[in-house]
């Protein structure tokens, strides 16, 4: 089996050429991401699987607010510092426009711990997370911003021993290439069982007052 160096928006791959497609903390890096997630569907089989783990939005929510606060109080601008990433709320629809049956969306938060804000950045530099927005500033990080940065993330975050929280959250993605044996959902009204049966409830008709059920 050999390797493959890639690009992420543009796969070398032909349609239904495989039953299953993992991305493991890739897709956030990602520019056109629904364009990225057609191809991936494209590319599997009828009922093919597709897992994904991405970074979501909650991630690095207390350096990105000690940088906006700090550049805002020593420049009076304020420049991206971390790259921007999609929410929960959008995974779900991403995976249905790219075409998937059956998304399945959920999410994990991690909260790692580091002495000050420069741990965390040496950790990010050697993760290979560093900005890399276009948009951002191109000159050099101005020393009394990093300072007032790091002072102000310890002064927002700093636990009781003095170090500082980092959140990363993980976001998980399920789909699955259409197929006409997968479930499929039933016709409006041709339920064979009543929810109010089930439930041991009087079923009450649209408009009117529904009243505690008694004995």
């Amino acid at each position: 089996m050999g390797a493959v160096a890639m690009d992420e928006e543009n796969l070398p791959v032909a349609d239904n050429a495989f039953d299953l497609a993992i991305s493991c903390l890739a897709l956030h890096w990602v520019n056109d991401l629904p364009g990225a997630l057609v191809q991936i569907r494209r590319a599997l089989r009828p009922d093919g699987l597709f897992l994904a783990a991405f970074l979501g939005g909650d991630t690095l929510i207390e350096l990105r607010r000690s940088f906006l606060e700090a550049e805002a109080e020593t420049t009076g601008g304020a420049s991206p510092h971390t790259s921007p990433v999609a929410d929960i709320a959008d995974a779900g629809s991403l995976l249905q426009r790219a075409g998937f049956a059956l998304p399945v969306v959920d999410t994990d938060t991690l909260t790692v711990t580091y002495d000050d804000m420069f741990a965390l950045m040496r950790d990010l530099r050697g993760m290979g997370e560093t900005n890399a927005v276009a948009a951002r500033t191109k000159s050099c990080l101005r020393r009394d911003t990093l300072f007032a940065a790091a002072a102000r993330y310890q002064e927002l975050y700093a636990e009781e021993d003095g170090r500082i929280p980092a959140t990363f959250q993980i976001i998980w993605m399920t789909g699955w290439a259409p197929a006409a044996t997968q479930p499929q959902p039933l016709r409006p009204g041709s339920a064979g069982a009543r929810l109010a049966d089930a439930l041991d409830a009087d079923e009450i008709a649209t408009g009117d007052k529904a009243t505690p059920k008694t004995e």
